[in-house]
């Protein structure tokens, strides 16, 4: 499979999979773990969650700014493997729940959040460069775009586990303290301690309440109850998060022993400069005009990415929020969790890699290989459809204000699982066409004395589009759940149309 590609695309692969993991740690239990130790609302929990991803891939910029000034790569990318893992270890202390000062360990939890999301900055966007200066060999060239698909796919590997591993650990410690798992507790808990809950929730809670109770400590105690389910839930997220520390330095290792393999950034000749033998094989010259145009071009596609970033990483959020309030958690005879759907897109995304290289190779033997702009206009239409499916599927539920009133919605009125499966399936599909073959345009064309600070750029219009994240989660809250979903029907499409447009001038930019 990694015939024909660079010796160290593997290696950047590997160190690449602790990053996912905790980037999929945090996109199945964040949102959970924030309602569930201070009872935050989804819209308030949505907005922390899209600052904080909004962050990650913002402080790309400034962690590609610090590689291509300094030309140290390697360094900086080892520099933010252990800032992660740092933050990690922070936000996976136990602290008390419910807690006695919200600002205090809210404030500290978004600390640990910040340390993470530098460390990210650091790290990503820098190694993304340097897998891309491995195809500025002419050798490679002409597989830059399947190199970074087989790159996208293996560091997806990892984020396959997170989900399992950080629900398995949440309920082994639920277990241990004598509890079992149910969803809707953790909110009917949080209403019962602020006197929100209404009798029907509160004849529900009771409910719960004793089947959750597997020894039977608390009967007749609601209070001691609420208390310690809560403390129990949060802490086993807070252990969760501890398991990314673990991959985070299985990858520092990989990279460790790998950097030999790693390409030096190429040499930029500054103006007047006379080309010598001595880097003669490696330097680049581009004119001004050049140079404009180019930056030009990738802030085009920037822009245009933003909606879509805003649409796919709801992934973490609403549709989160879906599968834990309007989805059965069954499929056949076995029980699964909220969080275990956020392995349905990293396992999509290894799975359909071979089969989507394996097209634009059938096509590419036949010259009809669509340009890489093309194939990103094509995924923006296929992640519509994800949506559209999501609409169809949604149409006739109770509002969330109604399900928050009933203290949560009988198994009897819940969809199928399938229905969010089958939405993951088809908006990794899209994803194949979009995240790894932009990044490999940005690689393409970004100056070489700028491939740091435009990988970057990629994940700063991440970062804008993850901001936008709340929006979603506030519609969540107050119109029909199918209209929501309308919305990033729509962000799709616009961005489609919008790629459409500017289609022939990115493809002579390309060139």
């Amino acid at each position: 499979m990694f015939k024909n590609h660079p010796k160290g695309l593997l290696a950047a692969s590997l160190a690449n999979m602790g990053e996912r993991f905790g980037f999929y740690t945090m996109m199945a239990i964040l949102v959970l773990f924030l309602q569930a130790k201070f009872g935050l609302s989804g819209s308030n929990a949505g907005i922390i969650y899209a600052i904080f991803y909004a962050s990650i891939y913002l402080l790309a910029l400034v962690g590609g700014l610090i590689a291509d000034k300094t030309r140290k790569y390697k360094g900086t990318i080892l520099a933010g493997l252990i800032t992660m893992a740092l933050g990690y270890l922070f936000v996976s202390i136990p602290t008390p729940t419910p807690v006695p000062s919200m600002t205090l360990y809210l404030a500290i939890t978004c600390f640990g959040l910040l340390v993470i999301a530098f460390g990210n900055g650091l790290f990503k966007g820098n190694l993304q460069a340097l897998v891309g200066q491995m195809y500025d060999n002419e050798k490679y060239q002409p597989m830059r775009d399947s190199g970074f698909s087989l790159f996208y796919m293996f560091i997806n590997v990892g984020a396959i586990f997170a989900p399992f591993a950080a629900s398995g650990v949440r309920n082994w410690w639920l277990s241990s303290k004598g509890f079992a798992y149910n969803s809707d507790l953790p909110a009917a808990c949080h209403q019962y301690l602020s006197g929100t809950i209404t009798p029907e929730g509160s004849a529900h809670l009771t409910k719960m309440a004793t089947e959750a109770d597997m020894t039977g400590a608390f009967s007749g105690n609601m209070a001691g109850f609420v208390n310690s389910y809560l403390d129990a839930f949060a802490t086993g997220f807070h252990y969760a998060f501890a398991v990314a520390i673990f991959a985070m330095l299985i990858s520092t290792v990989v990279y460790v022993m790998n950097k030999k393999n790693f390409p030096n950034p190429k040499k930029v000749l500054k103006k007047g400069e006379v080309r010598t033998e001595e880097h003669a094989s490696d330097a680049v010259v581009l004119s001004t005009e050049e140079i404009k145009q180019r930056m030009l071009a990738l802030f085009a596609v920037f822009g245009v990415v933003i909606f879509f970033w805003f649409s796919f990483h709801q992934n973490g959020l609403t549709l989160t929020f879906f599968a834990k309030e309007y989805t059965l958690l069954k499929i056949g005879s076995m029980n699964i969790t909220a969080e275990m759907f956020q392995a349905a897109n990293p396992f999509f995304v290894v799975f359909l890699t071979p089969l989507i290289m394996w097209l634009f190779g059938w096509l590419r033997s036949r010259n009809m290989e669509p340009s890489t702009p093309k194939k990103i206009a094509i995924g923006m239409f296929i992640a519509a459809l994800a949506y559209v499916l999501m609409a169809f599927g949604s149409f006739g539920l109770p509002l969330h204000n109604e399900v928050a009133a009933m203290g949560g919605l009988p198994e009897a009125q819940k969809v199928t699982p399938y229905l969010l499966l089958g939405t993951y399936f088809i908006i990794t599909i899209a994803e194949l066409f979009i995240s790894p073959l932009g990044i490999s345009f940005v690689s393409k064309v970004a100056p070489p004395q700028y491939q740091g600070v435009m990988q970057g750029g990629w994940l700063g219009a991440t970062a804008l589009g993850n901001q936008l994240l709340f929006i979603g989660a506030i519609f969540y809250e107050s119109i029909p759940i199918w209209a929501t979903w309308s919305i990033f029907i729509v962000a799709c499409l616009i961005s489609m149309t919008m790629m459409l447009t500017m289609l022939r001038w990115l493809e002579k930019i390309a060139k």
